[in-house]
């Protein structure tokens, strides 16, 4: 089994070090980066979301079996897409401050855009694009998932995370109290721990 990485627009490969650093398996891991995001350098093969959904497609094409996804925020979205279309690929995904394809300014989210460009002003412009919604099709996602939010988190706020614990038939939702977006970073011990406990779980019968 692989364990694939995905970060969020940051699109540092780095990103879920401190988790995966924690985590006491011997799955082999992938660290997905997103060309052209927060400090990533361009690739002029990569000019959309969709370019990234490609590119986890073919590694899990690639993977020996049916994978695990660990996603952060955008990550998220590009992780579902990836479910939706090669399901038999995906053993579990665990999905962490993201929309995974559900709209979230009716959830009290903050628009994240200007401070994104503000830290990022190289990124590339695709990732402000709408991106589809996913509300009609995640509860044909039979993966085990698990939901990890803070309660502290502006941009994807707890109701987000609710959102799709009623979306996602096989989802469980964890609140860590006091984190924020980053809690992959500032919470990675108690994250990682949420997680080992997730992947070695009996499959929902």
């Amino acid at each position: 089994m692989t364990i694939f990485f995905l970060p969020g627009a940051g699109g540092s490969a780095s990103f879920w070090r401190p988790v995966s650093e924690r985590l006491e398996l011997a799955e082999d891991r992938r660290f997905f980066a997103w060309p052209g995001l927060g400090n990533e350098p361009p690739d002029p093969d990569v000019r959309s979301i969709d370019d990234l959904v490609g590119r986890v497609l073919d590694a899990l094409a690639a993977a020996p079996g049916p994978s695990v996804l660990v996603a952060q925020s955008m990550g998220g979205y590009v992780a579902m897409q990836a479910a939706l279309a090669v399901p038999h690929r995906i053993r579990r995904i665990v999905l962490t401050v993201t929309s995974a394809g559900v709209p979230m300014g009716e959830l009290g989210a903050s628009n994240w855009r200007e401070s994104y460009r503000a830290s990022f002003p190289q990124a590339a412009g695709w990732i402000a694009d709408p991106t589809e919604d996913l509300s009609a099709r995640l509860p044909g996602i039979s993966a085990p998932c698990l939901l990890l939010w803070g309660d502290s988190d502006p941009i994807s706020p707890v109701a987000v995370g609710e959102r799709l614990l009623g979306l996602l038939p096989h989802a469980r939702l964890h609140i860590l109290a006091g984190a924020d977006h980053d809690l992959a970073i500032t919470h990675a011990a108690e994250v990682a721990a949420l997680i080992q406990t997730h992947l070695q779980e009996a499959p929902p019968g």
